[in-house]
C-alpha cells in the first residue's frame, strides 16, 4: 500500500497492480456505524451540498465554514486536473495497449488503501450524490455496510476509526487482506464506479504505466505483447509536483486525522 504522505500506491512491475495501503466485537461497532451511516449522508449533503451557494453560516473565526469548504475542493480540483491530464496523455501515447473500458472491473475487486484526501473527496462526492439521488446514495451506504461486515473481524487497523495499523508487519497483513473484495462504490449492475468523478487517486491512475520505488508497472490487462521499451515510452508521471502530499497535509492539520484507510470506511463514517 502506499506508504508516507503524497504516496499513491505500491507496484508490482508487470502484474496486476496491488492497491493496498486486535479482535472487532461485531455486536459493537457495525450496528453503531450501520446506524449512523444515512444520517451521516445526509448530514453531508446539507453542508456541502452546492459550493457556490451554500445555506450554512456558520462561521468559524472570521470566515465561514463554507468558504474553506469551497477553498479545499478548489485546491482538490486542480490536483485532480493535473493528473487527468496526465492520463489523457498517457492513454494518448498507449494506444492500442491501454484496454480499460467501461464496464472492467479488474481494478475494483480488492481492498486497496486510500488516504485522507482521497476519503474526503468520496465523502463529498457521495453526499453531492445523495442530493441528486438519495436512493442510489444509500444503496452505496448499504454496500459498504455489508463490506464492513464481512472484513470486520481480519481489518488490519483499528475497526472504529478505520485507519489502517503502519509497519512491516501490518503490510504485509494487509498484502493478504481482502483480495477478492469488490468496492462498495462499484455497481454491480453496470460494472461502473458511482462516485467517479470523486474517485481515489489510485483509481484515476490505474492501467497506464506509472513508476515506483519498485519498477515500471501496469495493469496486468494492458500492454499485452508490448516490449519493455514501448511501456516505458507510454509512462504516466501524475503529479510531478507532488501537490497531493501538500493537500493532505492541510486536511490532516485540518481534520486532526492521518493515516490511510479503505473505501468502505470513507463513505461510512461520519465527517
Amino acid at each position: 500500500m502506499g506508504e508516507g504522505v503524497g504516496s499513491f500506491w505500491r507496484l508490482e512491475p508487470r502484474h496486476r497492480l496491488r492497491r493496498r495501503s486486535g479482535n472487532v466485537f461485531l455486536n459493537d461497532v457495525l450496528p453503531r456505524v450501520a446506524m449512523r451511516l444515512y444520517d451521516s449522508v445526509i448530514v453531508m449533503a446539507r453542508h456541502f451540498s452546492s459550493f457556490g451557494d451554500f445555506e450554512d453560516k456558520s462561521r468559524v473565526g472570521n470566515f465561514r465554514v463554507q468558504d474553506r469548504v469551497k477553498d479545499d475542493k478548489d485546491n482538490d480540483q486542480k490536483l485532480i486536473q493535473i493528473v487527468d491530464g496526465a492520463l489523457a496523455d498517457a492513454t494518448r501515447r498507449s494506444g492500442k495497449w491501454l484496454v480499460c473500458r467501461p464496464g472492467c472491473t479488474q481494478c475494483c475487486i480488492g481492498v486497496f488503501a486510500i488516504n485522507q484526501l482521497d476519503a474526503r473527496r468520496l465523502r463529498l462526492g457521495l453526499a453531492e450524490l445523495a442530493l441528486r439521488e438519495p436512493e442510489r446514495a444509500a444503496r452505496i451506504c448499504e454496500r459498504a455496510t455489508e463490506s464492513l461486515a464481512r472484513l470486520a473481524a481480519d481489518f488490519p487497523g483499528d475497526p472504529v476509526t478505520g485507519i489502517l495499523d503502519q509497519g512491516d508487519d501490518a503490510s504485509e497483513r494487509f498484502s493478504e487482506f481482502a483480495n477478492d473484495e469488490p468496492c462498495p462504490v462499484l455497481d454491480p449492475a453496470t460494472g461502473t464506479c458511482e462516485l467517479y468523478d470523486s474517485r481515489p487517486m489510485t483509481c484515476r491512475v490505474f492501467g497506464p504505466p506509472v513508476h515506483s520505488e519498485d519498477g515500471l508497472g501496469v495493469c496486468e490487462l494492458c500492454f499485452q505483447g508490448a516490449s519493455e521499451e514501448e511501456i516505458a515510452t507510454c509512462e504516466m508521471k501524475p503529479d510531478p509536483d507532488d501537490l497531493e502530499s501538500v493537500l493532505l497535509e492541510k486536511v490532516a492539520q485540518d481534520t486532526g486525522v492521518w493515516g490511510d484507510t479503505i473505501i468502505a470506511y470513507a463513505v461510512a463514517r461520519t465527517p
